[in-house]
């Protein structure tokens, strides 16, 4: 049966004069170019013999293209044959239940005659009862909605289905059936992206190859978002198709492309308008990051409690808060996921271009961060009076020149200063000391990137919650009893004639001070406190390591470096047994030519630790831990991660039967003597997903039971010997012909020229 549906554009008179409504009724068009697999696998759910009636969900950022998907499966042929009534509703950011039910009602009956609601709800019930049915329901923002919406639709167990948009993770996974997981839209890759901007541009036509660089030079900077591109093949359609006048395009890309961002604005703002109003100030702030950067999340999080962003909840932690802040952005498709750490936790995220020029559009308005480019000196000196947050991303010149400046006693109501551009110039170090020393109201000094001594600027600024420099000499932060998070460096590797003294910042989250700076003794500190907010701790060559940590209580994170003999061993091994909340614990030596562990009492302390311990990821560095204590690290329950850099010693790795990694996902061994290792894959490490070996000069082979792990899902070999190399391709073949073709093998080959390595000496890269 034809049913005569409304365009899916329209809206109530009050919606429809929204820019929202016309700009996407006009930008999405129906092309799928790229998102053929996306079509295929809807089509799919839509067909699937399930009989109950069936909620499959599509989600993604604004302008991704959920709309084209749902209208191209919507119209399809084989899809129009299979239903017997077919509609389409737009809910939009307000949801109009009024408006919702007179489309319906339109599309099922052609009826647009006064009802009440009630009468409105009964003709459509009525409409699809006993009918097999397929409702689009696009755009929805609030589970809300769909608890009003469902009640209407009859289940007669016919196959019907409902095909459902939104930008909102949570609305997805709230509306879906366990068989059917919420399908993710993704961004388009840079060939459907030049496939669609030719579709929209020449139609059937090619591109003249004399355009076609130029072009696909433009088409890279729409970073995959399909409604960029599309909005882009307009634009350049309204000029005639030359040479010089595409090379003005690509040479003017970033006010073209701010064009383009107003064209997509009125769709794109509507995510960040529908956020709840804890959350705009965090995504605005991201808006301040460079362009294109990955985004230490660890650091973004730690900016947003330092800004007060974040607000306590249910008793848990700021730091858990923050997570749930960011994954709810995230949710919201406004902040894309980056790279993920070994134990599969977000690393990195980012931001997509046009959704930054948002941030950056609405901070203009918010004020709640500004962000300075050209020369840092003059933006700064031009916004101290009236920015309260201010963000450095200046390019700089090495020729440029930084006369010296002075603040001429500027007051400024600045409380935040952060500089992402790393500058070493004299003149410019002692000029940004002088008017960063103003800023009396700080709380956020990032000066990490700026190679200049902050030491006497940092005492002075009493408000502060973060701080990120370098100094030189010794620094007093006495008056500093609000400090949550320090990051200091040291310029140069003289030792400094003072240590840091901490005992007294009740709020203190987060210290890093691995470089010739150390801590003071709390032993010898005047009422030292118990650090009990401390959650990270990264320290390097501290002579009072043991009674720090028995002073920071509630760690989740430790990193130290270390150069010394036995004797501080047995100590630090029993303060890290008081630890119950310490996931991740990173020990490196620099010097790797004395063995730490030989004898019995360390060895037996390390048993004893994993008895109680709740490390999730552990990382060795240099230690040259016996095979046999490699082996109770397994009684370590919650283990994860663990990363070996030079770090075990022996030649024989033989793991019993009784040894068991339990939750052991990630194992990676770096450069050391091993000749043989024996283990049963699948008893020993039961659920270990990626397998890195580095540097193997001596192994024999990897034990071929390695391939009966269920869980393995990635090889990773780098110059390692050829029976290493052999014994992973037998483990792939014998996989693949079990028809396993999820194990990814990736080998980079020995390379014989490569430099030796210097003794006693240990890259961080590895971490």
């Amino acid at each position: 049966m034809q049913i005569n549906v409304k365009k899916h554009g329209s809206k109530s008179a009050e919606l429809a004069t929204t820019t929202y409504s016309s700009e996407k009724s006009t930008i999405e068009g129906n092309t799928i170019v790229g998102m053929e697999d996306d079509f295929n696998t809807t089509l799919d759910r839509l067909t699937t013999q399930t009989y109950e009636l069936t909620v499959i969900p599509i989600f993604g950022m604004g302008g991704i293209g959920k709309t084209t998907l749902a209208r191209k499966v919507y119209d399809d042929s084989y899809i129009r044959s299979r239903f017997d009534k077919q509609a389409w509703v737009t809910i939009s950011q307000e949801y109009n239940e009024r408006q919702m039910l007179l489309e319906l009602v339109s599309s099922i009956t052609g009826s647009n005659q006064e009802m009440s609601d009630d009468q409105l709800m009964e003709i459509v019930y009525r409409g699809l009862k006993g009918r097999r049915f397929l409702i689009v329901i696009d755009d929805i923002w609030s589970t809300e909605a769909w608890d009003q919406m469902q009640r209407i639709f009859p289940n007669d167990d016919n196959k019907s289905r409902i095909l459902l948009t939104t930008r909102l993770k949570y609305v997805a996974d709230y509306v879906n059936c366990p068989d059917f997981p919420p399908h993710s839209k993704s961004f388009l890759s840079l060939e459907d992206s030049w496939n669609l901007f030719t579709e929209k541009l020449f139609k059937k036509d090619h591109c003249p190859p004399l355009l076609e660089e130029i072009g696909k030079n433009i088409v890279q900077q729409c970073r995959g978002l399909p409604i960029s591109v599309v909005v882009v093949a307009g634009l350049l359609g309204k000029m005639d198709p030359t040479h010089d006048n595409w090379k003005k395009v690509e040479e003017n890309l970033n006010s073209f492309f701010g064009t383009v961002s107003e064209r997509c604005q009125s769709i794109l703002s509507l995510s960040y308008n529908y956020l709840p109003q804890y959350l705009k100030a965090c995504f605005l702030y991201v808006g301040g990051f460079q362009e294109d950067t990955e985004i230490n999340v660890s650091e973004l999080i730690r900016l947003w409690i330092a800004e007060q962003f974040v607000k306590a909840r249910n008793n848990k932690r700021l730091e858990v808060v923050a997570e749930e802040y960011l994954q709810e952005l995230i949710d919201r498709s406004l902040i894309l996921t980056g790279t993920q750490s070994a134990n599969g936790r977000m690393r990195t995220c980012k931001i997509h271009d046009l959704l930054r020029q948002l941030c950056l559009s609405e901070t203009r308005t918010e004020n709640v961060v500004h962000v300075m480019n050209g020369n840092v000196l003059v933006s700064l000196l031009e916004v101290i009076d009236d920015q309260r947050r201010v963000i450095g991303l200046c390019e700089h010149e090495e020729k440029q020149v930084y006369p010296p400046m002075h603040s001429n006693g500027i007051t400024s109501i600045a409380r935040t200063f952060i500089s992402m551009q790393f500058f070493y110039y004299p003149d410019f170090s002692e000029s940004i000391c002088s008017i960063v020393s103003e800023f009396k109201l700080l709380k956020v000094l990032d000066v990490l990137t700026i190679w200049s001594d902050f030491s006497g600027v940092i005492p002075q600024l009493v408000h502060l919650k973060y701080v990120a420099a370098r100094i030189k000499g010794s620094l007093s932060l006495a008056k500093l009893r609000n400090l949550q998070t320090i990051i200091l460096r040291t310029l140069g590797r003289k030792e400094l004639g003072q240590p840091v003294d901490i005992w007294r910042m009740s709020e203190l989250r987060h210290l890093d001070i691995i470089s010739s700076l150390y801590i003071s003794n709390p032993l010898e500190a005047e009422n030292p406190l118990f650090l009990n907010n401390l959650q990270n701790l990264y320290l390097c060559n501290s002579p009072f390591l043991a009674e720090i940590i028995r002073r920071t209580p509630n760690l989740k994170k430790l990193k130290f470096i270390d150069d010394s003999e036995h004797s501080e061993w047995p100590a630090i091994l029993d303060s890290l047994i008081l630890l119950e909340e310490l996931e991740t614990l990173l020990i490196k030596r620099e010097t790797i030519d004395v063995n730490i562990f030989s004898g019995d009492i360390l060895p037996c302390k390390i048993k004893k630790m994993t008895l109680s311990s709740n490390i999730k990821k552990l990382i060795l560095s240099g230690t040259r831990m016996p095979w046999e204590v490699v082996n109770w690290l397994a009684n370590l329950p919650n283990l994860e991660v663990l990363k070996g850099y030079r770090a075990f010693d022996g030649t024989n790795w033989k793991v019993d039967e009784d040894v068991v990694f339990h939750k052991l996902r990630y194992l990676q061994i770096v450069d050391i003597g091993l000749e043989r290792w024996e283990a049963d894959g699948s008893d020993n490490f039961p659920m270990l997903e990626q397998l890195l070996l580095h540097r193997l000069d001596e192994l024999e082979e990897i034990p071929e039971s390695i391939g009966d792990i269920m869980t393995l899902k990635f090889i990773q070999i780098k110059r390692c010997s050829s029976g290493v190399v052999n014994s992973a391709k037998r483990i792939q073949q014998e996989q693949e012909s079990l028809g396993n073709y999820e194990l990814q093998l990736q080998i980079n080959p020995k390379v014989s020229s490569f430099p030796a390595k210097k003794a006693g000496r240990i890259k961080g890269t590895f971490y």
